[in-house]
């Protein structure tokens, strides 16, 4: 589910921001930044918000300062959410973009990206984008997984992941509580085939990853941190 708690800080929103510049690629309206000619790509799915924050786009750019290509795409063709959304239009939303049909998208944009040269590629979700990532984890498409801010994840999807799988969750999240994530985890570690990795943000709510203040440098340590741990975990397995 998709909580007021995710919308209370909406992100700048500047369709020309950023390194990269937007193109449509597997039907989708995308944001791309990185190399071109890289055969490693990063799928970055946003939350409700959409693909075109700003802050979003500083990530996707960061990520592709390592060498990958990124790829950040509209998964909601321009129906985004808003902070002034109320409960039941927020539901009504979910139920028409829901992580399924986002994960056949991302599968179709990641079938083009290999078709035109790309070997190995990750994927990478922030709140929605979590629970879209989680599902395309399932499949082989993709090398590494890393889910941050989860909106509610089901045990059965976290059972079901067949490639390496990070969660990062905080302390005070209230729409995915750390409670939960720790419960992932420990399905996670059940699973010896696949490699895992979990861990709570002490003292931070949902969206502290990719929805917080510069200007606050306490926020913007801790964003820093889980940018590092999703980098790490991505250059581990996606080479």
């Amino acid at each position: 589910m998709l909580g007021a708690e995710c919308c209370a800080n909406p992100p700048a929103m500047n369709s020309g921001f950023g390194n990269g510049s937007v193109e449509e690629i597997g039907g989708l309206k995308s944001y791309i930044t990185g190399d071109r000619s890289s055969n490693r790509a990063i799928l970055l799915a946003s939350d409700a918000f959409g693909y075109e924050g700003v802050m979003l786009r500083k990530i996707a750019d960061k990520i592709s300062g390592l060498g990958y290509l990124v790829v950040v795409p509209d998964f909601f063709f321009g129906d985004c959410i808003y902070s002034t959304s109320p409960p039941e239009v927020r539901a009504k939303w979910l139920n028409n973009h829901s992580p399924e049909k986002g994960c056949e998208n991302a599968r179709k944009i990641i079938g083009e990206l290999k078709s035109k040269g790309v070997c190995s590629v990750g994927a990478a979700g922030f709140c929605w984008g979590g629970m879209m990532v989680v599902k395309l984890a399932k499949y082989n498409d993709i090398k590494a997984a890393v889910i941050l801010h989860p909106g509610r994840l089901t045990d059965n999807d976290v059972k079901e992941v067949k490639v390496p799988t990070a969660i990062l969750g905080g302390e005070l999240d209230q729409l995915c509580p750390q409670e939960e994530v720790k419960r992932y985890g420990k399905i996670l570690s059940e699973n010896q085939e696949v490699e895992s990795f979990v861990k709570i943000f002490k003292g931070v709510g949902h969206g502290w990853a990719s929805r917080y203040s510069e200007e606050d440098e306490s926020a913007a340590r801790s964003a820093e941190e889980a940018h590092t741990d999703m980098l790490n975990w991505l250059t581990k397995y996606v080479t």
